[in-house]
């Protein structure tokens, strides 16, 4: 069976595509500069993607798909770069109808036409609202342009290769799920493939001419169980990497799947942790997602236009918001480390703008904000970190955050900092948080700022150095508290990639972190679920009375 291959490859057929947007993007701007009140501003960016798909429940097959969409995202705007139509949030960019799949160009001309006449006649009305606004509101407190202007860019690389064996992802797919057949008190064993292209082209009024393709490979185990007193929890297991060969073969996948029913038996038996402040260790992977979650989106700098936005670092910049040890960076144009794929990755952002390495945080003392084309307050110009999920309104987005330790110990050693810790605190003992599954922060005035991050995998740790299973426990808190406590780092980074919702929409990042320790912490119980148990026991089928498909 052949490999599914990018539907189509070679410079020809993308061209035509560029090409086409090109001209109506000049002879859209040429005749409504005519009008009364032109736009100032026009771009548009068209997204391919293939994504094939397959899916299993308990070893059989859910889903087989193989889809092919082609959006339009179109930002015009009217007025000018200090105050245009997106003035106070509204809306710069809005996905078109139906755009032809295919490359011909009279098509996908019209589609360009219709959509365009109808954000500039959409803007017109904004920018009356805009300048109505003017006069009867207060004064924002930020008082930056809307927009910045950017250098003109062209980089085109060519469509990237591209193939999934769908027949031989069904098999795997149903081969990983066969193996949680035989514990019966599983309740949901899911494991899912995707191989996925994304072409995204740009041009703009900037002289802008951009194409990136880039090819996504994603394999998920997920597995849940039930304990006795009616807690469900939940293991995942992600792998992406831009190549197919990153995926994990057939003897890690089932080595990963062993150790996830381990793991939730072991889940299924554990003590219910109780509330708890004291000292603590983060594991790497959950030092990224932690940093990710509490730190990431704080130095988002779109926030700081959002008057009921808690702005926790807008006053920060020069001063201190982390330990001297630590320093932080926002790389989208680092591909791997350690030879892992980050998949924040990108040379250009959704606005036209060259991707870089933006220091954020340098020993300690905070520097900046990632920034898109809207500035604010002392920022004028974007520094590569506009993002959207098609469909949305650019806004400044994490790509792939890295957080540095200039002073690290070993893990073991780390484990006898927490100990220390745990006996100098008078404690009972600390926790251990190996693994998180996700989480969230609140940055609204309205609500206390603070967060609730998810683990999956936590344990007491006592002052004899023995380690206790525990569950239904959420690590909780404010964030400036939480850095202020962090105390040490371990040599060990380790990686997490994910995939990131927020104002802008979904778009993959990744967070790198060494493990920490943080001198306190606080823990709460998490909700439990109130569903009683299965009244039926589960149909655990004898070996010999089991599908193989």
């Amino acid at each position: 069976m052949l490999p599914c291959l990018a539907a189509a490859q070679g410079k020809d057929a993308s061209d035509v595509v560029l090409d086409t947007m090109k001209k109506e993007l000049n002879r859209s701007l040429t005749a409504l500069k005519r009008q009364p009140v032109p736009p100032y501003f026009l771009s548009y960016q068209l997204t391919d993607n293939r994504a094939v798909s397959v899916q299993s429940s308990f070893g059989s097959l859910t889903q087989s798909a193989d889809q092919r969409t082609r959006l339009l995202d179109t930002d015009l705007r009217v007025g000018d770069y200090k105050l245009d139509s997106t003035h106070g949030g509204r809306p710069g960019t809005a996905a078109a109808g139906p755009v032809p799949i295919e490359d011909g160009p009279d098509a996908l001309a019209v589609s360009l036409w219709l959509e365009t006449d109808r954000q500039f006649k959409e803007a017109l009305q904004l920018y009356e609202a805009v300048k109505t606004g003017q006069d009867i509101r207060p004064a924002q407190e930020d008082k930056s342009p809307d927009f910045s202007p950017a250098p003109a860019e062209k980089y085109l690389e060519p469509l990237a290769p591209f193939s999934f064996d769908r027949p031989a992802w069904e098999e795997k797919v149903r081969k990983y799920g066969r193996a949680f057949r035989g514990h019966p008190e599983i309740l949901k064993a899911e494991v899912a493939a995707m191989g996925e292209i994304e072409t995204r082209r740009y041009v703009s009024t900037d002289q802008a001419e951009i194409r990136m393709s880039l090819p996504f490979y994603r394999l998920m185990i997920s597995a849940s169980i039930r304990a006795a007193d009616g807690e469900v929890m939940d293991l995942n297991r992600t792998f992406l990497s831009f190549h197919p060969d990153g995926l994990p073969g057939d003897e890690e996948a089932l080595r990963t799947v062993s150790q996830m029913v381990e793991m939730l038996l072991a889940l299924q038996k554990a003590p219910v942790g109780e509330p708890y402040t004291g000292p603590a260790i983060l594991s790497g992977r959950a030092s990224a997602v932690f940093f990710h979650e509490i730190f990431g989106h704080r130095i988002e700098g779109a926030r700081l236009k959002e008057e009921d936005d808690a702005q926790t670092f807008k006053k920060k910049i020069g001063q201190a918001v982390l330990p001297e040890f630590l320093s932080v960076y926002s790389d989208p144009t680092l591909q791997t480390f350690r030879g892992a794929d980050l998949v924040g990755y990108y040379p250009y952002d959704d606005e036209g703008v060259k991707a870089r390495r933006v220091t954020v945080v340098d020993r300690g003392i905070f520097k900046t904000f990632l920034m898109s084309r809207s500035p604010v307050d002392g920022i004028e110009q974007s520094n590569g970190h506009g993002r959207r999920q098609q469909g949305y309104a650019v806004a400044a987005r994490q790509s792939n955050l890295l957080v540095e330790a200039s002073k690290t110990v070993s893990r073991a050693e780390l484990k006898k900092m927490l100990i220390e810790s745990i006996r100098a605190a008078n404690k009972p003992y600390g926790l251990l948080f190996d693994d998180i599954e996700g989480g969230f922060t609140l940055t609204s005035r309205q609500l206390p700022n603070s967060f609730s991050v998810m683990p999956t995998v936590i344990y007491r740790v006592y002052p004899d150095g023995r380690e206790e299973l525990v569950r239904g426990l959420n690590l909780i808190g404010t964030p400036l508290i939480a850095f202020s406590k962090i105390v040490a780092a371990d040599n060990e980074p380790e990686v997490f990639n994910g995939i990131c919702g927020a104002e802008s929409g979904w778009v993959p990042v990744a967070a790198v972190a060494p493990g920490l320790l943080l001198a306190q912490i606080e823990v709460q119980r998490k909700e439990k679920s109130q569903e009683r148990p299965p009244i039926l026991p589960p149909p655990a089928a004898a070996p010999d009375q089991r599908s193989t498909r």
